[in-house]
């Protein structure tokens, strides 16, 4: 018995170890063009035809037991999670399992098929949203800029929308290669493990309109802090899926950091909000709910291009070397809320970013290399085997 449970845990390892040394032999190798800041006559703003609308309270990120409970979340039941949430007062409860879509509340309102992508050991992960099947494909062992895109690229296939998952978790995407990556439209910026504005503002300051998501990624509901400290803010006039998506999409969403020490029930609403984001003549102009302790006005590399102090609304002139203009409202001890960036563009048609395009001469020189390499490991290894053996039966006589 011993020696088959040997050989099959041996026959396992060997086959999955086949597979990922595949997955990185046959990755393409990219182009990635030099990175280009907004420009154009034009501005972008998410918030522009939200009249009508109301603000729907979101989390996308949070993990149930799965997978027999071999992975972290193993202690919330998808009932218990969607209680929980729904108390605080969240509208949308989307529950984020690794590498499975829950579908326990799919006939719920405010159900979005979504699941966490990734399983390598330097959390590269990507929540999906909109999802219609689970992605088996990774780099695990650690991904090149090549191999990051390359997943981006496949998970745009079967899913509305990707975001990059918790950027600055173990360096999953360094800022660095923020303003090279595309294929993907949601950047979690505010996360209950790391905060990544660095990595938001490369993006955007490279010309990529990587839109806010904000969820508190908690594996254990009862774990005191766990949850209820990031919000999702998505303008809609229904919870269905596909208006959910949609507005996540156009950027018509903001994320809010929860100061709060005391947590009431249906506390989300209560809230500072967002009331007002609009051009005025040649300025950009917010106004809240609250009156601020400051309003920041953010803008390429992530400069502070001004300050507002002790105000509900907030004005700044969006001048000619100004690329994008994104906004953070503190409200002492109550919340911080990130808007998503105003941006420049030209043209009719808003070319949202420069993608990364597959280097097919390079791709295919790689794989020839590897075939050829391959074939001569193997030659070799015969040849060494037959000496070997020739040695074995010398010494026996």
């Amino acid at each position: 018995m011993i020696k088959i449970l040997k050989f099959i845990f041996i026959a396992v390892l060997a086959s999955v170890s086949v597979v990922i040394v595949w997955f990185y032999l046959s990755c393409p190798v990219y182009h990635f063009s030099e990175p280009q800041p907004f420009k154009g006559d034009s501005l972008y703003n998410p918030y522009d035809n939200i009249e009508g609308a109301q603000w729907f309270a979101g989390n996308f990120q949070v993990q149930s037991k799965v997978w027999m409970g071999l992975t972290n979340g193993r202690k919330n039941m998808p009932e218990a999670i969607w209680k929980a949430y729904r108390k605080m007062g969240y509208d949308i409860i989307a529950i984020s399992d690794y590498q499975s879509i829950n579908r326990v509340f799919k006939d719920s309102v405010g159900y979005v098929p979504v699941y966490e992508h990734g399983y390598g050991i330097f959390k590269t992960h990507q929540v999906c949203l909109g999802s219609r099947r689970v992605l088996w494909r990774d780099y695990p062992l650690g991904a090149s800029l090549s191999q990051k895109q390359h997943i981006l690229d496949l998970l745009g296939k079967d899913n509305d929308l990707v975001a990059l998952a918790h950027p600055d978790l173990r360096n999953g995407y360094r800022v660095e290669e923020l303003k090279y990556l595309s294929g993907y439209h949601l950047m979690e910026v505010l996360n209950g493990a790391r905060i990544s504005l660095s990595h938001w503002d490369s993006a955007l300051s490279a010309g990529h309109p990587a839109f806010i998501l904000a969820d508190d990624d908690a594996h254990d509901i009862y774990k005191h802090g766990e949850t209820g400290n990031y919000v999702t803010m998505v303008a809609g006039r229904s919870l269905s899926a596909q208006e959910i998506i949609n507005s996540l999409k156009r950027g018509s969403a903001y994320g809010v950091r929860v100061l709060l020490q005391k947590r009431e029930s249906d506390f989300i609403h209560k809230l500072p909000m967002l009331v007002f984001c609009a051009m005025h003549n040649d300025s950009l102009r917010v106004v809240f709910s609250d009156t601020a302790l400051e309003i920041r006005f953010v803008g390429q590399k992530g400069r502070i291009l001004g300050i507002n102090r002790h105000s509900s609304s907030g004005i700044m002139p969006f001048r000619d070397e100004d690329t994008y203009i994104r906004v953070e409202a503190e409200f002492k001890d109550r919340a911080i809320l990130y808007i998503n960036p105003v941006f420049r563009y030209s043209g009719d048609v808003i070319n949202l970013s420069t993608r990364a395009e597959v280097n097919t001469a390079t791709t295919l020189w790689k794989r020839i290399l590897i075939f050829l390499g391959t074939g001569i490991s193997i030659f070799t290894f015969g040849i060494l085997k037959k000496k070997y053996k020739r040695h074995e039966a010398t010494q026996h006589t």
